[in-house]
């Protein structure tokens, strides 16, 4: 009885990766991989910048926010220029651009130009936001929590390996090589999508190939609808969680547990590790289940584990805090999928770039939050601040509708 239900999931998963949507999903996956994990390797590498250019936390955390933000403002126009020119083409712009900038990363020699590079690469890998949920919806429209979930997986993937590298290497030798080395691992990927990824996957035509009051009105028609309001309020709490917990998690690991800089950085991989595992499940829990029966559970971990996070002391209780903690990442392959098909694919882009812009930028300003509570000695405070954030978000999702 068992073959039966064996052979069956066997001709399921290659019915997955059939007719080329494998290789997409695998270039758009290394993509993202590169994309997200040198972001969040910004945070490793916190410590070093701050020592380099005298910056304290308030200040670290406005880089940070120059990075978030220009990547929240780069989310509509990176879906306004997918719909328009097409999704693969805005990929492979999104990596050529992320090499370029990082290159000026690399070779900065002060602070005003860290921060002009970094805004700038914040703005490149936002047009690859967008493109990329477009693209797997478009390619996989039954299955779309799943493809998502998987390439958020290889994005944490990034997450554990970049900044575990770049932290390494800055140890070794400097943080700017972190930087410098992952510039042609850009470029290959642009070569690789160009060839995988087709020029366009929504179809040939677009609600907003031109702009015009009718365009505007349709857009701002869907926009208003119940369910948008509703899981954008819930996205903007929940990457406000996101945004202010990764950008410190390992300064505070240093600053308030003691940790060494290794430590930090090792459990920092760990929580990200834990999310190849987290993603792929809460992508399948939405496609099973739906947003209403799969978000409150798992947002409620979030919450307990923030709140336990300062009572934590020692090595061991913070590792299992460390992967309980990832939970923060599961709840994107949730809200996700589900806004992106809740609107109609002839401005899917654009409305999927004017939430995200919406929710990153408010999200962007939750690093400096958290930095300045920490410089007036309430980083444990600002921990339950962000819990408070998620159990808001736990009550938002009694208006959702039925699935």
């Amino acid at each position: 009885m068992s073959q039966p239900g064996a052979s069956e999931r066997l001709s399921s998963v290659r019915a997955f990766f059939a007719d080329g949507r494998g290789s997409i999903l695998v270039a758009v996956a290394a993509g993202w991989f590169l994309s997200i994990g040198v972001r969040l390797a910004y945070p490793v590498l916190l410590p070093y910048l701050r020592e380099t250019f005298g910056l304290d936390l308030t200040t670290a955390g406005l880089l940070l926010t120059a990075l978030w933000l220009c990547y929240a403002l780069g989310q509509l126009p990176g879906g306004l220029l997918a719909d328009r020119f097409g999704e693969g083409n805005v990929l492979v712009a999104s990596t050529v651009i992320s090499a370029v900038t990082l290159g000026f990363v690399a070779v900065a020699g002060s602070a005003p130009v860290v921060y002009v590079a970094t805004a700038a690469f914040g703005f490149g890998t936002a047009l690859y936001g967008v493109a990329r949920f477009t693209t797997l919806s478009d390619t996989y429209p039954d299955n779309d929590g799943t493809a998502i979930g998987i390439t958020m997986a290889a994005g944490q993937a990034g997450n554990t390996l970049l900044p575990l590298a770049a932290g390494g290497i800055a140890s070794a030798f400097a943080w700017q090589y972190g930087f410098g080395l992952v510039v042609p691992a850009f470029a290959l990927v642009a070569i690789g999508l160009r060839f995988v990824v087709p020029a366009r996957t929504s179809g040939s035509t677009s609600a907003v190939d031109s702009v015009s009051l009718e365009t505007v009105r349709y857009v701002g028609a869907q926009l208003r609808r119940p369910e948008i309001l509703t899981v954008a309020a819930i996205q903007i709490l929940t990457y406000c969680v996101w945004q202010g917990f990764t950008g410190f998690y390992p300064t505070y690991l240093i600053q308030i547990k003691g940790f060494s800089e290794a430590t930090a950085t090792g459990l920092f991989s760990a929580f990200f590790a834990a999310g190849i595992v987290v993603q792929p499940l809460t992508g399948r829990l939405y496609d099973r289940f739906g947003i209403r029966k799969s978000l409150p559970p798992v947002l409620g971990i979030v919450v307990l584990s923030l709140i336990a996070l300062p009572f934590l002391e020692g090595f061991w209780p913070l590792v299992v805090g460390t992967v309980v903690l990832s939970s923060i990442l599961g709840y994107g392959t949730i809200t996700l999928p589900y806004m992106t098909s809740a609107f109609p694919s002839d401005m899917q882009g654009t409305g999927l770039g004017f939430l995200r812009t919406v929710y990153m930028t408010v999200g962007a300003l939750s690093p400096v939050m958290v930095g300045a509570l920490a410089d007036r000695g309430y980083f444990d405070e600002a921990y339950f601040v962000l819990a408070g954030f998620v159990a808001v978000a736990i009550g938002f999702t009694w208006w959702l509708p039925e699935q």
